[in-house]
C-alpha cells in the first residue's frame, strides 16, 4: 500500500485519500497508490460506494513536474482513469482547491463529482504545448458539449465550481470547507438513492446532437488569429473532434496519437522551458533564502503619467495604499481620470465589480507635496528618462523619506549607481523597471546597483510576487537586460531599412517568428519620442549615435499611435498599422542625403541580423554577470517583449538554432559590417568551440 494514498472505510463509504503535498501531483507513487486503494475498496464488502478525496489545500492539481522528461513508468494515468471508470462500485470525487490537468481527468473517470464553492477545474496542458492525454478530450465534451470543451482545452483556462456545475462537469456544488464531509454526504445519498456507476464514456446525448456540426471548422478559423503560430491548440481541436466522429475507444487512441505529436513538437520543449524558467527566476543565485524582507505596507509613486498610473494600479489591486505625486494639479487630475477609466473598463468587461473600482480608487491618494512621502515604505520614481531630473528627485527623497524606505527608479536604461549617488543611502536604492502598460504587462525587471543591499534585493523580489508580477533580478548597465538587447535589435532594424529593406518587411520577419508585433510597430506603440529622447541623451553624453530617419519622424511630431502617425498611420480608435507612402518618401530622402544606394535584402538576412545581434549581446550580458543565467534573459524577453513562449526565449531559441552556426554568422557580420555589436562574445565563441549550449551553463 502506498503511503501517499490510503484507504479507510467510514460507515458504508470506502474513502480513498491522496496525501502528496504540496499539490497532490500524479507521481508514479500516487498513480500506483490509486490503483492499490481502488482494489482494496472493491474487495471491501462493507463499502457500498467509494469516495476519492485529497488532503491538504487542493485536489490533484496535475502531473508531477519532477517527472517531466523522464521515461514513463507504469501504471500510466489513462490506465488509472479507466480502472476508476470501470469500477463496479459507485465512485464519487470530492473536489476542493483545483482539479487541473490529470486531476480533472481522474475526476472525470469517477462516476459523480461534487465540488466546494471555492474549487476550480481546468485542463491547462495546452500551456505546455500538449493536450490532455488521459481522456480529457474525449470525456469533457460528453459533459459540456463541443463549444465549452474546445474553449477550456484550447485556452487552458480554469472554470469556477459554479461554471463547472452549469456546464455539467460537476454534479453538485456545496458551501463550506470540509471537503471530506461534503463528499461523504454526497456518496451516502447516492447509495440511499440507489445511484449506480454512471460512466462519462457512455454519455452520448451531446455527442449525438452535435455530430456533423461545423463548429470545429469555425473554431479552427478563430484560432488562426488567437493562437497564431501555435501547434498544440489545433491538435486539441482535432482531439475533441474525434469524440464526435469516433467511438470512445477509437477516440482515445486518436487522442494518444495527437498527444505524441505534441510531445515531439519543438514547441513543447520551448513551453516547458518557459514554464520551469518562470519558477526558477524567483530563486536568485547568491541571495540567501533567509535574507530579511522589509514590510511594504504603503507606497509613494512620483509621476501620474502612463507609467506612474499603471504602477499605482498594481499596488491598489492587492490592497496596498498609494500616494501618487505630481507637481501640478492638472497632471494629477488627468492621471487619476485615466486610472479610473481603466478600472471602469475592467468593470464593464466583468473582470471586477463597481464596488472594487471604488475600493481601488480610494487606495490611490493624490498629492502635490514630497513631504507626504515621509512615512511610506517604498517610493517608485516614474518620470521621463533624464538623469539630471532623476538625481534631483532622489536627492529630495533622501532628505524626506524615513530610514529603511526602499527608493526605486522605474528607469528603463539609466545607471542605478549614478541615481543612487544623489543619496546618502545607496544601499536602499534599486531599479524597479515596469513595462508598459504597467497594469497589464507581467514582467518586473529589478535592477540592483553595486551597493544595493541583499535586504532590498529580497524585498523588491517579494513585492513583485505580491503584486503578481514575474520578477527577474538583474545587474546594472545601460539598458539592463531587456532594453540593452532591444536597442541592439532596434539599431540593426534601422540599418536594414537604411540599406534597402522596408519597415514592414522587417516587422513581418519578426511577426513570422512569433512576436506579436515587429520592431517599428512596437516603437509606434511605445512612442517614437521615447527612443528619440534616449538617443538624444546618449548623444549629449558623447556617444556616437548615427543620424536616423526615425529621428526625422520624431522631429515631425509623428510619435506613433498616440498621434495616429509614426512609422505607420493609425485610424481613429484602431491599433492596426497602415503603411504610409509619406514614410517611404522620407526614408528614400534620408538614403539620398546619406549617399546610400538601396539594395534588395532577404528575409533571412533580416532574421539573422535582428536576432543574432540580440544573442551576441545576451552572451555578453551573461559574461558580465548582468544576468545570472540564460533563463533570466529568456523570461525578461517572454514577459517583457512578447518573445514567443513556445520558442523558449532568445537564449533557448539560440540553442535550438545551434550555437556554432550563430557564432559563424556573427563572425561573418563582424567582418562585413563591422561594429562592436558584431564582435563575437567570448562566451559565444567558447560555447561554439566546445559544442555546448547556453542551457549547459
Amino acid at each position: 500500500m502506498s503511503e501517499v494514498v490510503n484507504y479507510q472505510r467510514q460507515g458504508s463509504i470506502g474513502v480513498i485519500t491522496v496525501n502528496y503535498p504540496p499539490v497532490n501531483a500524479l507521481s508514479h507513487a500516487v498513480r500506483s497508490g490509486l490503483l492499490d486503494a481502488l482494489k482494496q475498496g472493491q474487495a471491501d464488502a462493507d463499502a457500498k460506494a467509494l469516495l476519492l478525496v485529497c488532503d491538504g489545500r487542493t485536489f490533484v492539481a496535475g502531473a508531477d513536474i519532477t517527472e517531466f522528461g523522464k521515461p514513463p513508468q507504469s501504471p500510466g494515468l489513462p490506465e488509472v482513469v479507466a480502472e476508476y471508470e470501470n469500477s463496479e462500485k459507485t465512485i464519487v470525487a470530492a473536489i476542493h482547491g483545483t482539479a487541473l490537468g490529470g486531476g480533472l481527468e481522474l475526476a472525470l473517470g469517477c462516476h459523480y463529482r461534487v465540488a466546494l464553492e471555492s474549487a476550480k477545474v481546468g485542463l491547462p496542458e495546452v500551456k505546455l504545448g500538449l493536450l490532455p492525454g488521459a481522456g480529457g478530450t474525449q470525456r469533457l465534451p460528453r459533459l459540456t458539449g463541443a463549444q465549452k470543451a474546445l474553449e477550456m482545452i484550447t485556452t487552458g483556462d480554469f472554470a469556477s465550481a459554479k461554471d463547472a456545475l452549469a456546464n455539467g462537469i460537476v454534479d453538485a456544488v456545496e458551501a463550506g470547507d470540509d471537503v471530506k464531509a461534503v463528499g461523504l454526504a454526497y456518496a451516502e445519498k447516492a447509495v440511499a438513492d440507489g445511484k449506480g456507476p454512471r460512466r462519462v464514456r457512455d454519455v452520448e446525448d451531446k455527442v449525438a446532437s452535435e455530430k456533423g456540426s461545423d463548429i470545429f471548422s469555425q473554431f479552427r478559423a478563430g484560432l488562426e488569429k488567437k493562437a497564431r503560430g501555435l501547434f498544440s491548440p489545433f491538435k486539441c481541436v482535432d482531439a475533441v473532434e474525434a469524440a464526435f466522429t469516433l467511438p470512445f475507444d477509437e477516440g482515445m487512441k486518436r487522442e494518444r496519437e495527437l498527444f505524441m505529436e505534441c510531445m515531439e513538437s519543438p514547441q513543447r520543449a520551448g513551453l516547458i522551458h518557459s514554464f520551469f524558467s518562470e519558477r526558477q527566476v524567483s530563486k536568485v543565485p547568491g541571495l540567501p533564502k533567509d535574507t530579511p524582507v522589509r514590510d511594504i505596507n504603503s507606497v509613494g509613486i512620483i509621476g501620474a503619467g502612463t507609467m506612474g498610473g499603471g504602477i499605482a494600479m498594481n499596488f491598489a489591486n492587492v490592497g496596498i495604499p498609494v500616494l501618487l505625486l505630481e507637481l501640478k494639479q492638472e497632471a494629477l487630475d488627468k492621471g487619476l481620470a485615466i486610472i479610473r477609466r481603466n478600472y471602469e473598463n475592467s468593470a464593464k468587461k466583468g473582470r471586477i465589480t463597481q464596488a472594487q473600482v471604488e475600493e481601488r480608487m480610494a487606495l490611490i491618494k493624490p498629492t502635490l507635496a514630497y513631504e507626504d512621502f515621509s512615512d511610506v515604505d517604498l517610493v517608485i520614481e516614474a518620470v521621463f528618462e533624464n538623469m539630471g531630473v532623476k538625481k534631483e528627485i532622489f536627492g529630495t527623497l533622501d532628505k524626506i523619506c524615513k530610514q529603511g524606505a526602499v527608493l526605486a527608479s522605474n528607469t528603463s536604461t539609466l545607471d542605478i549607481d549614478e541615481i543612487a549617488s544623489a543619496t546618502t543611502r545607496p544601499e536602499d536604492v534599486v531599479g524597479m523597471h515596469f513595462f508598459s502598460p504597467a497594469n497589464v504587462m507581467k514582467l518586473l525587471e529589478n535592477v540592483c546597483g553595486s551597493k544595493t543591499s541583499n535586504e532590498v534585493k529580497a524585498t523588491v523580489m517579494a513585492i513583485g510576487k505580491r503584486i503578481k508580477k514575474v520578477s527577474v533580478l538583474v545587474g546594472n548597465c545601460y539598458g539592463f537586460v531587456g532594453n540593452r538587447m532591444l536597442h541592439q535589435r532596434g539599431a540593426e532594424a534601422i540599418k536594414l531599412v537604411n540599406e534597402g529593406a522596408s519597415p514592414q518587411q522587417v516587422d513581418k520577419v519578426l511577426t513570422d517568428l512569433g512576436f506579436p508585433m515587429g520592431q517599428f510597430a512596437m516603437s509606434d506603440l511605445a512612442g517614437i519620442d521615447v527612443g528619440y529622447r534616449i538617443r538624444e541623451e546618449r548623444r549629449k553624453a558623447g556617444e556616437d549615435i548615427p543620424a536616423s530617419w526615425m529621428d526625422k519622424l520624431a522631429e515631425q511630431g509623428r510619435l506613433g499611435q498616440k498621434t495616429q502617425a509614426g512609422t505607420y498611420l493609425y485610424e481613429e480608435g484602431s491599433r492596426k498599422p497602415v503603411v504610409d507612402p509619406a514614410v517611404d518618401e522620407l526614408i528614400a530622402e534620408f538614403r539620398k542625403e546619406q549617399g546610400i544606394t538601396p539594395r534588395e535584402i532577404t528575409d533571412q538576412e533580416i532574421l539573422e541580423r535582428c536576432m543574432y545581434v540580440m544573442i551576441n549581446e545576451g552572451a555578453k550580458i551573461l559574461e558580465e554577470g548582468i544576468a545570472a543565467r540564460a533563463l533570466d534573459i529568456d523570461i525578461v524577453w517572454i514577459y517583457g517583449y512578447g518573445f514567443p513562449a513556445y520558442r523558449g526565449g532568445p537564449m533557448f531559441w539560440a540553442d535550438q538554432v545551434g550555437i556554432e552556426s550563430i557564432y559563424n554568422t556573427v563572425r561573418k557580420f563582424h567582418d562585413t559590417l563591422g561594429g562592436d555589436q558584431w564582435k563575437p562574445s567570448s562566451l559565444l565563441e567558447r560555447l561554439a568551440g566546445e559544442g555546448k549550449t547556453f542551457g549547459s551553463l
